[in-house]
Parts: C-alpha cells; structure tokens; sequence
C-alpha cells in the first residue's frame, strides 16, 4: 500500500515551533531583569511588549530608550524570528498577573516604577514635571524624605538583614553617629530582620513600610542627602546581600535618587 501523501499546503500550516533547534531557548524575563520565581521563568512576548510600551506611552509620554519595553521589545522579536513564539503570543505573567506603571511623588520629582507580575523591572527618576522654585530657595530632599520614598517604591518588600543595614548607615549619616537608639528606625529594622528569618511566607513577614512609614518623625535629626550618604547606604546594601546586589526601588535606590536629584538641583551640601 502506497504512503498517503500530504494535502498541498499541510506542511505550511504546521506550527513553526516544530521546526526549531531543540538547543535554542525563548529570552525569558530573568534572563534580561533582576526578578525571580514562576516570572524569571517566563519568556517575553511580543504582547508584553506592547503591553508596556502602551503604559509607558500613557504615563510617560514615550518609550524610553533602552527602558523595559524596548528590551522586551527586543527579546520578544528574537523569540519571535527563530520561532519560539508566535507576534500574537502572551505570556501568563502579563496576561493573569498584569503590567503597570505607577508614580511617587518626593519633593522636586517623581520616581517612576514599572512592574510585570508585581515584580519590578525598571524603576527612575523623573524631574521634568517638577514645579520650579525661586532661585533663592534650595529644594532638597532629606534621608528621611528618601526614606518615606522606599515606603512607596518598595513597601511590600519584606524586611532582610540587607534592608536593615542599609537602614542602620542611612540613619548613621542623618544623626552623624552609628548609636542605635531603642525604638529608632535601625533597632526596628533589625529586629524585623531577624523575626522574618524565622518565618517561611511572604505574607506573615513583617514589610519595609512598616519600618520605613513616617522616617523623618523617627530620625533624631535629618540631613539632606549627599553622595558620600548613598554610597555609605549603596555599600551596606551590597555586603549583606547574598547576591550583591540592591533592591530595586528600595532603601539605597531611593537614597541614590535624591543624592543624584540634590546635585542636579545645585544644592550646596
């Protein structure tokens, strides 16, 4: 009995997939962002891309270059070419977990976070809509302002050992002495670091909000920030993280912002 032959055309509704090269990989979001779990397993896709760049159009105004959704862009037209992903394809971090944008308002500026799956993937500074002042008058942000900001950018992060010693050498820099005061943003810090290295789950962590929430009121005196104070902060970030790495949008981020924001602004400090 002859073979049957395939229909004309059966070949070319094949899917492309089946063509590909079993050692070629998708771009996936932690190949190209500082994310973990079920999103770094995820491959970029090209309505993800859309997706963000529709949000950064809306908030921003424009696609920034070399921003989230231009790398997404990117890797979902790599995924795309060698045919690992189809143009109309969606991963399921964006499509059940959502892409957003959201803004937070410090004194000058605001810090612009943008999130897939509530994971952040992208995060600066924007001073173009800052009001501007009279020019006798310096528009400065304290440590403590900074720290408030990490509140907003970060604040469902659980507290680490990290976040504390970054905390403890912000508060140093504002009262000018490493003194651990009872009660003071650094024994709050601390303490929260070691009950949630007992914990298991996210949720019955204790979070950097409530650490950070209303830091000027708890700072015994509050300074400006400089660049030697991100440094300091930036520093004690990286030597108590495992990974040596910072948290995106969270203490020494915010510090490093305001640090950059103060200088732009010409501030004598």
């Amino acid at each position: 009995m002859s073979r049957e032959q395939p229909r004309r055309g059966e070949e070319q509704r094949q899917p492309r997939r089946n063509d590909v090269d079993e050692g070629q990989e998708t771009i996936k979001y932690g190949d190209v962002f500082n994310v973990s779990g079920d999103l770094a397993a995820n491959p970029i896709a090209p309505q993800d891309a859309r997706m963000m760049g529709s949000a950064e159009t809306r908030v921003l105004g424009q696609v920034p270059p070399a921003g989230p959704a231009d790398i997404m862009r990117a890797a979902a037209a790599y995924n795309v070419r060698v045919g690992l992903l189809g143009t109309r394809d969606v991963s399921y971090a964006a499509k059940n977990e959502g892409i957003n944008i959201s803004e937070t308002d410090i004194p000058g500026a605001r810090v612009v976070t943008e999130r897939v799956a509530g994971q952040v993937v992208g995060q600066y500074l924007d001073t173009t809509t800052a009001i501007e002042t009279e020019t006798t008058e310096q528009n400065v942000i304290t440590i403590g302002e900074a720290l408030e900001a990490a509140a907003q950018t970060a604040g469902n992060k659980p507290v680490e050992q990290s976040d504390a010693a970054a905390i403890q050498a912000a508060e140093a820099r504002a009262i000018g002495s490493n003194a651990i005061s009872p009660g003071g943003l650094t024994a709050t810090a601390q303490s929260a670091a070691s009950f949630n290295a007992g914990m298991i789950r996210d949720e019955d962590k204790i979070k950097l909000n409530y650490v950070l929430m209303g830091a000027r009121g708890k700072l015994a005196t509050d300074k400006p920030v400089s660049r030697k104070d991100a440094e300091e902060v930036v520093s004690a970030e990286l030597r108590n993280n495992p990974n040596l790495i910072t948290h995106p949008g969270g203490v020494a981020a915010s510090i490093t912002a305001a640090a950059r924001l103060n200088e732009d602004g010409g501030a004598d400090i």
